[in-house]
């Protein structure tokens, strides 16, 4: 028989080479629902797809015979010290993949001197976070109807020691997610095929659900009516919660209950970026929203440039959507990035692995970009720059 290339299907994670490996690993270790509500992308998923092709169009050029020992990640963000240039994003729902599956993931970004973001939709209590995770401590920030919850998140952000807050300003209307609706005979109300699937992982079963019961949204659940406060129930009442009269004049609002380093998450144009200059923001994160939002919409890379050319020198600039090796890391650092943020890829490895897994896809991400470096040429963060990046021709049309 010849030979042929087969995806990853090991079950010791410490032989997985790269994040497609944690993926395929991840999908076999939950239920279909649990991993499409990771994977999947809004509408025609044509946003998710862009985002990795529009990395894939950006090539190195690197230059030859630098000495590059003694490489460093090591970086800033918000003038503290950063082992590398990464933060993990804020999910929600992770313990439907794993139990205290944010603890795991802020203990892995502890372990590695980088940030963890907390999203308002954990499942887990912010406070419990700190006080069993510690590290750098990010929270995000989801603005609803009863502006109380948001205000009873940033006090508690706060007294619990986060150091920046990220206010999410690009989900005030829910994306359509169509494959993961597919799980569902209606909201909230799993399909008999999703449900008869969930007994094909037992061991899932008994670690999640058997437990810990269905996973709840701890951060919010007293301001959540009585039986929507764990993620089937809530999944037909949260979305009706979200505020959509949202507006710039909110952020002197947010800024009168937060006095900490404030980032807006959902910027992708120079002119939305030099507004959140103008009114004091310390940051902004360029993203899509991973694909699971506005379909057809612009990769983050593609406008970083122009954005980091404009506000690069006011602004601590985040991007996430996308990126899923130390190459994408090193392009959005090269086009101007101060960082990035990661999602589904330490997702995967929570699912296929917990804290291990977590902690195995930032060692694969720092070490990939830890050797794109040295490939290119570059001993410290600082020398990456646009000189190393060309964007690959565009096949003429037929």
């Amino acid at each position: 028989m010849p030979w042929k290339r087969r995806p990853f299907n090991g079950r010791n994670i410490a032989s997985a080479q790269n994040i497609a490996d944690l993926r395929a690993a991840a999908r076999r270790r939950v239920p279909g629902f649990a991993f499409e509500y990771v994977e999947g992308g809004s509408e025609d998923e044509a946003t998710l797809n862009g985002n990795r092709t529009a990395f894939a169009a950006l090539r190195f050029v690197p230059s030859t015979l630098i000495d590059t020992q003694g490489r460093s990640l090591a970086t800033e963000l918000f003038g503290t010290p950063c082992s590398a240039p990464i933060a993990i994003a804020p999910t929600g729902l992770n313990g439907m993949l794993h139990p205290h599956g944010d603890i795991a993931l802020a203990r892995a970004a502890a372990a590695f001197g980088i940030p963890f973001t907390l999203s308002t939709l954990s499942t887990t209590l912010l406070e419990d976070v700190a006080r069993e995770a510690g590290g750098r401590l990010w929270m995000q920030l989801y603005v609803m109807k009863n502006r109380t919850i948001a205000e009873d998140i940033m006090h508690r952000a706060a007294t619990a020691g986060y150091e920046a807050l990220l206010f999410t300003t690009d989900a005030n209307v829910f994306g359509s997610r169509e494959w993961d609706k597919r799980n569902y005979s209606k909201p909230g109300k799993p399909r008999l095929n999703a449900v008869l699937d969930t007994v094909r992982h037992p061991r899932w079963l008994s670690r999640v659900l058997a437990r810990h019961g269905i996973p709840r949204f701890r951060n919010i659940e007293n301001f959540l009516p009585p039986g929507a406060t764990n993620a089937v129930g809530g999944s037909t009442i949260i979305p009706q919660m979200f505020e959509a009269t949202l507006t710039w004049e909110d952020i002197a609002w947010v800024r009168e209950h937060w006095p900490r380093k404030l980032l807006i998450k959902g910027v992708l144009t120079v002119a939305d970026a030099r507004r959140a200059a103008t009114l004091g923001c310390d940051g902004i994160v360029l993203t899509n929203h991973g694909g699971r939002q506005l379909d057809y919409c612009v990769a983050p890379v593609e406008v970083l440039e122009e954005i980091a050319s404009a506000v690069g020198d006011r602004l601590t600039l985040m991007l996430d959507s996308g990126v899923r090796r130390g190459t994408d890391i090193a392009k959005a650092l090269a086009l101007g990035a101060d960082g990035v943020m990661v999602g589904r890829a330490t997702l995967y490895g929570l699912a296929a692995a917990g804290e291990y897994g977590a902690k195995r896809a930032l060692e694969m991400l720092t070490t990939e970009l830890d050797r794109v470096m040295g490939q290119v040429g570059c001993r410290s963060i600082n020398d990456i720059g646009p000189h190393l990046l060309r964007r690959a021709a565009r096949s003429a049309e037929r």
